[in-house]
This record gives structure tokens, C-alpha cells and sequence, in this order.
């Protein structure tokens, strides 16, 4: 049996560990790692961290939320592997520095003056000259010219002449300390000031996230973090003339209290705005309250310009609403058919304030009612002229896009740019049982849109969503009292049928009074179609009835009539629909005892935007539109609260970043030797053989090795 070939010989134990360390230490790793993390911060930047669940639902969809969810893509600067890369990159770059920097101390003490004179003849910039002094003077001009400008020199005596070392530029090789520690002083502050000692102390003294809603009085002791915790970042809203000690740390599914040694009492908010309506300038008035001492201390916070006490920076962060007073007119926006027209509804008050909720009752259902902010500032963009013809007729409204084309954004213009203060506005969400809510947002003024002062009421399902707008005109007092009158009108079956009935009779011809009962019926049928009063059958399979409006009627056209006759059918039936609403605004008006409305440009502009939004308002979802009749704001600063140790590292980091990199690109490290030797046979005369070196090799090495042999060989012979 032949004999089995003889393994190779076992590697050493340490080989694997020495290995491992050689690839913790080397540039490539460092480097490998420094990429990895910049691409992670390329992500935190472009997707917005910590933000509530539901958003990134909304933005990237069920499936991949949950992925990203699981890498800790929605709070990367605090993610495991984040901090784990962060770590090892400080290791890495630490071992770089620990294995180069013997030998750079080494190399900067290490002038070379071993060269031997026969290794000089192989440099790229060398020399070879005599000059007519001995070699002993000869020494002392180079050494004094050398050490005039800036070289540093050692000089050696041989046999058989002299070697002078010289050297310029040796912090190049600082830099490259200087550079590689900043990293690491960065990287440590990094580490510092992250979660990662929250959640050390946390895990030692057994604390837990805080996942629940309601006061921070009453959030248990397990859930807050005491005053010494060494580092933290979180944020404090104070509203005027209240006090807060309490910062919020927000954590990824929840988040953690932290006590602070002082209150902050807001004494005042100041807020200036451009003319765009962007802030210009917002400053807090405060008054710090330490706990042990008792002092008050006054200071002004502006942004970029904290305020100190005991080692706690307080920053300017931003300004919510402190939980403004609100008044609201509660204007019933009910069906025909469902309580609409007599007197159950009436409009009613509802009092609250932002950040609070009340419970608005209908006959249908019971909402929650969120007060969920107020604008005191809007500026949009109202650029563009008056309509030439004083509005759109609805004649040429087409029935089925009409819906889309007038709820659109509320500042939503086609010509050049007009920015305006168009005044307050507050929204609100109302909560059903199932705890779905809709996100309402309504101005306290008309706005002026193409020549017609309308009010904008906006509503949208989600925060993802853009407002779609309800625009209700304006009457001649400025108020939305003529088309709610109008509306309450039309859902009147009473008022239809007076209405009805006399649009049929100015319109009949003299000469053909039998045409009469058919007009008032064709009228009856619009009106109570544009009403909702009047079921229609649906066209398509599948569709559904329309509430009401426009596309009500268009939806009676698709199915009751054949489709050669509909282009006639709509204008004629929109004829008699217009006509039917302005004698039911003439009644509404005749009512509310005010003049017959004027047969003019103004009463067409109204009265065309009033059939669209009328025609709208048969989808708004909600029972009551909520207008703001009187508000006390109260502002609110939100502060960030910052206790960070690794501050001072990062800071010195940045500055020895600056002095590693300039060095390194600036300054480039030169050698010079000289060999100096009496000439044979010359007399009194030296040969001086000389050659330059340089770490970076440049144009101006050239010119300059010339100015030193021209210089140092000047009286050659």
C-alpha cells in the first residue's frame, strides 16, 4: 500500500488572531468601513428618521416598511449595526494609528545621514559642482544657508569628506496622524452622544420605553431617566407662560423621559416672517429655575444661539401652538332627505383648544372632534388677473371632471406668482367609532381666487394626501351667510317646488302656455337630482349613485338618455338647473329679508360659483362645516435639551481634521543631502555632489532644487 501524501504542516495558533489583526489595522478595512457609514448617513438623510410608522406605510407601502422596519433604516444613527460599524472603525483606525506611528516617530527623528555618496547619483534630482573655498568653510555656508531657510539639518564627518542631511516639511507626516485621529476623536463623540449610553443606563438601572399617551406627570418612574445621566438629546415644549422640566427622548417604538436639574419658563415668544411667510426670526424669552439652588437665571434663546446651565446647552428648535383658544360656527352640512331643510339645522357654537377634543353628535353618528392646530400666517401664491367674463359659465362645465377640476388646492394658479397673507386658518380631524379620521383645514377669511372671493374649506383622508378644497362664495357682506341660505334652500323640498314653479312660469313662452307643467316638472327632476332628493340608476355596472351635484345629473343623462341626444339633453337641462337656483336664491334672499339680487356681472359671478360649490358640498364628508369666528392664540417654543460629553471631542476632532488635511495636501515633506569633499588636485576647493527628494513629486520640486543648486553652487569652478 503506497503511502498516503504527507499534509501540510499545521498553521500556527496565533496565525489566525495575527491575521485578524493585520486586517483590523490596515487602511483598506478603515476605508471599507468609513464608505459603509457614509452611505448609511446618505440614508438617514434621505429618509426622514423617526418619524411615526403610518408615514412610511404610506410612502413605501406595507411590504417594504416592514423590511426597511427591520434593518433600522427609520433610525439608522442609532441602529446596532451602526453603532457596531462605528466601533469598529474607531478599532481600526486606532490600530493604523498604533502600528504607523512608531515608525512616523521614528522617520521624524531619522534625517538619513547614512547615505552613502555613490546612492546620490540615483536620484531624479541630483547635482555635482566645486567651489572655490575649502571644505570647512564650505560646511559652514551650507549649514547657515540651509538653516536661514527653513532646513533642518545633521551633519555626519567620514573619512573622506562630510554628509549633510537636511529635511523641510516634515509635518506632512503630522497630518497623517492628526488626520487618522480625528476620525477616531469624531467617531468616539459620535458614540458619546448617541443612544448608545441612554440605553447603558437604561439596561442598568432596568428601564423600560415609555409607549402610551396622556401626561408626563403621569409617566411612571420606570420609564424616566434621572438628572445625571452623562448624555442625552431631547426636546422641550413650553408653551407662554407655562414651564416644563421634562425633555422627551424619542426612541425607536416609544420613548423616554428625562428629568432636568432646572424648569424653563417661557416668558414670551417672538416671531418675525418674510414676505414668502417663512420664518425670519423666532426667540424665546426664558427663565431657568435651578432645583437645588433655587436662582432664576433670565436668558434669550435664538436659534444657533443657545443657553448654558450646568452643562446643558438649550437650543431653539422650533414653535408649535401652545393650546390656543378657539371659537368655532358649526354650519350643519345635511342631505335632502336626511334631516335637511326646517329648523333642525341651525347653526351652533363649539368652544375648545388646540391639542384638546370634544364630541360632535349628529342623527347619523358620533364623531370625535380634534382640535389639531391654528395659522395665524398663510401666505399663498394668488397670482393671475380676474376672469375676463366675470367667471365661468356652467353651461361649459364638463359634468363628470367637475368635481376634480373645483377642489383643488387652494392656492392653485396658472399665471405669475402673487405672494398674499390671505389670513388664519385652523384644522381639525374627525374621529369616527372605528377611530378613522379625516383632516380638515379651514380659512377664517375669504380668499381672493380669479376675481371672486371665495372661502376655502379643505379637507383630506391622510397626512400623505394634499387638501382638496371646498369653495364657497362670498356674499356682498363678506360672509358665506348667502350661499348657506341658498343650500339650506335647495335642500328644502318646499323651496324647490316654489322655486320650480316659478322658473317655469318666467321662462314658458306667452304664446305657449302649455309648455308650463313640463318645464316645472323638468325643473322639479334637476333640482331635486342636483339635491340628492332623487335616487338616479346607476349607468355602469358596478357604479355607484351619485349624492347629488353635478355629477348627479350627468349620471341621469348617461342612463335615462341615448347617447346622440345627451350633448343636447346637458346644455338644456343645465339651462333649466341655473335658472331654477337663482329663483331659489331670490327666494333664500326674500326671506332672509334682504333686496332682490341685481341682474349684473357680480350676481352671475356668484351665483356660477355657487352651483359648483354646492355641487361640491354634496361630497363633503362631514355633518357640520366648522368655521373660526374668534381664536386667542397662545404660541408654544419647542427647545432641544442637550447634555453632550463627546462635544468638546468632536470639536477638537474637526480641528486636527483641518490641520491633518491640510497638511498633507500643502505641505510636502523634502530631503536634501550634500556631500562635501576636498576637491584633488584643486587647492583650496570643495566638491559638493548634492541630490533632492520629496514625498510628492510636483512641478515646483523642480524649480525649487534649481534655486538650491544655484544657490548653494554659485561659485563653481
Amino acid at each position: 500500500m503506497s503511502e498516503s501524501p504527507s499534509s501540510p504542516p499545521a498553521r500556527p495558533r496565533n496565525s489566525v488572531a495575527s491575521e485578524a489583526l493585520d486586517l483590523l489595522s490596515s487602511m483598506r478595512f478603515a476605508i471599507a468601513l468609513l464608505t459603509v457609514i457614509c452611505i448609511a448617513s446618505t440614508i438617514g438623510t434621505v429618509v426622514k428618521q423617526r418619524e411615526p410608522l403610518s408615514n412610511y406605510v404610506n410612502q413605501f407601502g406595507p411590504f417594504w416598511a416592514d423590511v426597511f422596519g427591520k434593518f433600522d433604516l427609520y433610525t439608522v444613527y442609532g441602529a446596532w449595526w451602526f453603532l457596531l460599524i462605528l466601533a469598529f472603525l474607531v478599532i481600526s483606525t486606532s490600530l493604523c494609528i498604533a502600528r504607523n506611528a512608531p515608525k512616523i516617530i521614528h522617520d521624524l527623528k531619522n534625517f538619513k545621514e547614512h547615505v552613502r555618496e555613490q546612492s546620490l547619483q540615483s536620484f531624479h534630482h541630483k547635482a555635482l559642482g566645486h567651489i572655490a573655498i575649502g571644505p570647512e568653510v564650505a560646511l559652514s555656508q551650507v549649514s547657515a544657508y540651509l538653516a536661514n531657510n527653513g532646513w533642518k539639518t545633521r551633519v555626519q564627518a567620514r573619512e573622506r569628506g562630510v554628509m549633510v542631511a537636511a529635511r523641510k516639511g516634515a509635518t506632512n507626516k503630522i497630518g497623517y496622524l492628526a488626520a487618522h485621529s480625528s476620525i477616531v476623536l469624531i467617531c468616539l463623540g459620535g458614540l458619546l452622544d448617541g443612544d448608545l449610553l441612554v440605553r447603558a443606563l437604561m439596561w442598568a438601572q432596568n428601564k423600560t420605553i415609555y409607549q402610551g399617551g396622556g401626561l408626563i406627570s403621569e409617566v411612571k418612574p420606570e420609564h424616566r431617566l434621572p438628572t445625571s445621566n452623562p448624555s442625552f438629546r431631547g426636546n422641550l415644549m413650553v408653551p407662554e407662560g407655562g414651564r416644563a422640566a421634562t425633555a422627551i427622548l424619542s426612541m425607536p417604538n416609544g420613548v423616554v423621559l428625562q428629568d432636568l436639574p432646572f424648569d424653563v419658563e417661557l416668558q414670551k415668544f417672538i416671531v418675525e416672517y418674510y414676505d414668502t411667510g417663512m420664518p425670519k426670526l423666532f426667540a424665546s424669552e426664558i427663565s431657568i429655575r435651578d432645583h437645588e439652588t433655587g436662582a432664576v437665571t433670565q436668558a434669550l434663546v435664538k436659534v444657533n444661539e443657545p443657553a448654558f446651565h450646568r452643562g446643558i446647552a438649550i437650543y431653539q428648535s422650533s414653535f408649535e401652538d401652545g393650546g390656543s383658544d378657539l371659537k368655532l360656527l358649526a354650519q350643519p352640512m345635511g342631505k335632502a332627505g336626511a334631516g335637511g331643510g326646517g329648523n333642525s339645522n341651525k347653526p351652533f357654537i363649539i368652544e375648545g383648544r388646540v391639542g384638546g377634543s370634544t364630541e360632535l353628535k349628529s342623527e347619523a353618528q358620533s364623531l370625535k372632534l380634534e382640535f389639531a392646530g391654528l395659522r395665524v400666517i398663510n401666505v399663498e401664491n394668488l397670482g393671475g388677473s380676474p376672469s375676463a367674463n366675470g367667471g365661468t359659465d356652467v353651461r361649459k362645465v364638463d359634468l363628470v371632471n367637475s368635481l376634480q377640476s373645483h377642489m383643488g388646492s387652494g392656492a392653485k394658479t396658472r399665471t405669475d406668482k402673487e405672494l398674499r397673507n390671505v389670513g388664519p386658518s385652523f384644522s381639525y380631524r374627525l374621529r369616527d367609532a372605528s377611530g378613522q379620521a379625516r383632516e380638515f383645514n379651514n380659512y377664517m377669511a375669504p380668499v381672493e381666487l380669479d376675481g371672486q372671493r371665495v372661502f376655502l374649506a379643505g379637507v383630506r383622508e391622510s397626512a400623505s394626501e394634499a387638501f382638496r378644497y371646498l369653495r364657497i362664495p362670498a356674499d356682498e357682506k363678506m360672509s358665506m351667510d348667502g350661499w348657506l341660505q341658498l343650500r339650506q334652500a335647495l335642500l328644502d323640498p318646499a323651496e324647490r317646488e316654489r322655486a320650480a314653479k316659478r322658473y317655469a312660469e318666467a321662462a314658458t313662452p306667452a304664446d305657449k302656455p302649455q309648455m308650463t307643467p313640463q318645464l316645472q316638472a323638468t325643473a322639479r327632476r334637476a333640482l331635486g337630482l342636483f339635491a340628492g332628493a332623487e335616487g338616479v340608476k346607476p349607468g355602469a355596472e358596478g357604479s355607484t349613485a351619485m349624492p347629488g351635484g353635478l355629477p348627479a345629473l350627468s349620471q341621469f343623462i348617461e342612463s335615462e338618455v341615448p347617447e346622440a341626444e345627451r350633448q343636447r339633453v346637458s346644455e338644456v337641462l343645465l339651462r333649466i338647473l341655473n335658472g331654477s337656483l337663482f329663483e331659489l336664491y331670490k327666494q333664500s334672499r326674500q326671506q332672509a329679508g334682504l333686496d332682490a339680487p341685481a341682474s349684473d356681472a357680480a350676481t352671475q359671478t356668484f351665483m356660477t360659483q355657487s352651483v359648483l360649490a354646492l355641487s361640491d358640498s354634496m361630497f363633503y364628508p362631514a355633518p357640520v362645516l366648522l368655521q373660526l369666528d374668534e381664536f386667542k392664540q397662545v404660541q408654544a417654543s419647542v427647545f432641544q435639551v442637550t447634555r453632550a460629553p463627546g462635544q468638546k471631542l468632536v470639536y477638537l476632532g474637526a480641528i486636527l481634521l483641518i490641520i491633518g488635511v491640510f497638511a498633507m495636501l500643502y505641505i510636502k515633506e523634502r530631503r536634501l543631502w550634500l556631500w562635501l569633499e576636498a576637491a584633488p588636485g584643486q587647492g583650496e576647493a570643495t566638491r559638493i555632489r548634492m541630490a533632492l527628494s520629496s514625498s510628492r513629486e510636483t512641478p515646483d520640486t523642480a524649480t525649487e532644487f534649481a534655486q538650491l543648486k544655484q544657490d548653494i553652487l554659485k561659485d563653481s569652478v
